[in-house]
Parts: C-alpha cells; structure tokens; sequence
C-alpha cells in the first residue's frame, strides 16, 4: 500500500496536468461571456430579436438608462465628437448584431431590411440612425397610444393610406410614397406608432416639404430648426433639414420625447406644437388625434355588412 500510494499521487498529478487546458478554456469562455452580455446590455441593443437579446431579457432597459445616464452617456459623447465616431459606429453595428455582407453599410441600413415598404427603394438610402438617442428613452414613459399599432406593417395598409393623402392633397403618388414609406422605416426604428406620425405630417405641413412657418419651423414635420441644431449636426448641419429622411428622424424622436416627458399622448402633442404653457394649443391635439383615427380606420378590416331581425342574423 505505501508503494502505490505514490503512483496514484503521480497519476492524479498527471490528470490535473492533463485537464488544464480543459480549465483554461472553459474559464475563458466563461469570462468573455460574461462581458458580452454586459457589453450588449450596456449597448442597448435594438434589434427586438434573436439571440442577442438575452442582455434585454435579464436586465430591464431603465437599468441601462441609469447606468449611461450615470457617467457613461458622457464617454459617449465625447466619442460621438472626435474623429473616431465611424470607426466606434461600425463597432457599435457589432454590438446591435446588424452588421451586413457590405462593410460600408450603417446601422440604419441593416434595420431597413426587415421592413416591408410600399416604395422599396427608400431603404437604400444612406443616411444615420437616430436609434441611438431614440433608445435612451424607456418604452415605459411612453403612452402607450403613442406606440407602434402595426397597422403600417401591411402593404395593403400602406397602399390604402397613400391613396387617401393624394387624394387630400393632391400628392404626385410618387412623392407620396416616399414619404409614407420613410415614416413607417422611420417610426420602427425610434419605435412609435407611424400612424401618428403621419397624422402629425398631415396637420403641420399637408406633406409639404418646403413648407417653413413664420417661427422658422421647416419640413413636414415642422421642426424648429434653430432650436434642434445639435440633433441636425448629426446630418452634417441645418442645411438638410427640410429632406424628409432628416426631418422625419428629427421630428419623431423630438415628438417621442415630449411624449415621455409629458406624461401622454396629449400632452406630448400640446408640446410639440409650442403649447406646453398655453392653457389651449389651438385645437392642434384634436386635430392630430381625429387625422390619426381616420387613418386607423382606413387600415381596419371593414365588417361585412349584416341583416338582422328582432336582433338575430339573418342568412341567406
């Protein structure tokens, strides 16, 4: 016995010896798992899908808002301002699991592909997300009015929703469009309901790009350009800020905002037009709300009409 006690110590030597590799490896793993979900919970990825969205599942968003809100969202900006800002945007496309075939390709573009639209065409144009700031925004805050209806994700909806704005206004259906397929991109990339954004379109400019009010709001969302200077400088200044792929970006994350900070829907929109501290705005509210129902009801299934007797169906 006291001769083999030393072999099984070797040999258990030499196991341990063995399985090394083994240890390294899996800690390994271990530790670089751990610092990717932190990584994609702190990125606040928004896919809305697959398998990178188990940071979002085992922590809520409002943990990561803090978390920026704490230190981080001032990194952030400075990288956003020194020459690095591509080279960390296409580190961040890695993060958000949109990279594509096409090394040039931006975040926006990689999100324009799961959209079904009415104009195709539009997806491929280049232009930055507003995701980024979009996201910081919890889906909590927001009225739940205000956000995506689904109705807008049916070509047929789409069609049926061009139809009555070129109808209105008289819309060269080419134009209209665009512009109906730029807000439903739009609105699922800062995620609210693209039917209120059209009834926003539809109030303050009647789809009328080059329309500028007398307090210098612009675009068909009627942005007020000199007030939201820093958001425009992410377009390369106020110069494209009456391009519909611009102004609707700009105007639906102002406008998601508001709602937010508001508390509702309403209120949101008392803010957007400029009433926050009227006792009215005009009826401007009403306005949207009543242009955004119309709208719903132009997606909506219509029932088929019934014959009834003393209460009852009647078929034929």
């Amino acid at each position: 016995m006291q001769l083999a006690q030393p072999a099984r110590a070797h040999a258990k030597d030499l196991l341990a010896h063995a399985l090394s590799p083994v240890y390294r490896v899996m800690n390994g793993l271990l530790i670089v798992t751990v610092f990717m979900i932190v990584g994609l919970w702190l990125s606040g990825n928004g896919t809305q899908a697959g398998a990178f969205d188990l940071a979002r599942i085992l922590v809520p968003d409002e943990a990561r808002h803090i978390v920026w809100q704490g230190g981080f969202a001032m990194l952030d900006q400075y990288q956003e301002a020194t020459p690095q800002a591509s080279a960390d945007k296409e580190i961040a496309n890695v993060l958000y699991g949109n990279t594509s075939a096409n090394p040039g390709s931006s975040l926006m573009s990689a999100k324009k592909q799961t959209v079904a639209l009415l104009m195709p065409s539009v997806a491929h144009t280049q232009v930055k997300p507003i995701s980024h700031l979009a996201d910081r925004i919890p889906t909590s805050k927001i009225d739940p009015q205000a956000l995506d209806s689904k109705l807008m994700v049916s070509i047929h909806n789409q069609r049926a929703v061009a139809d009555f704005f070129e109808k209105k206004y008289k819309l060269d259906r080419a134009k209209i469009e665009e512009y109906v397929s730029n807000t439903v991109l739009i609105a699922k990339e800062v995620k609210i309901d693209p039917v209120l954004l059209l009834a926003v379109i539809s109030v303050e400019s009647n789809f009328n790009p080059l329309v500028k009010s007398h307090a210098g709001a612009e675009g068909l969302m009627q942005v007020m350009t000199t007030i939201h200077k820093d958001k425009y400088a992410l377009y390369g200044g106020a110069t494209d800020a009456v391009k519909p792929e611009v102004n609707i970006r700009v105007g639906a994350y102002i406008l998601k905002y508001l709602i937010a900070t508001s508390g509702s829907l309403r209120n949101g929109l008392k803010y957007y037009v400029g009433a926050a501290n009227a006792e009215s705005d005009g009826g401007y509210t009403d306005k949207v709300i009543a242009e955004r129902n119309r709208l719903i009801s132009l997606c909506q299934p219509v029932a088929p009409n019934k014959l009834t007797l003393n209460g009852k169906d009647l078929r034929s």
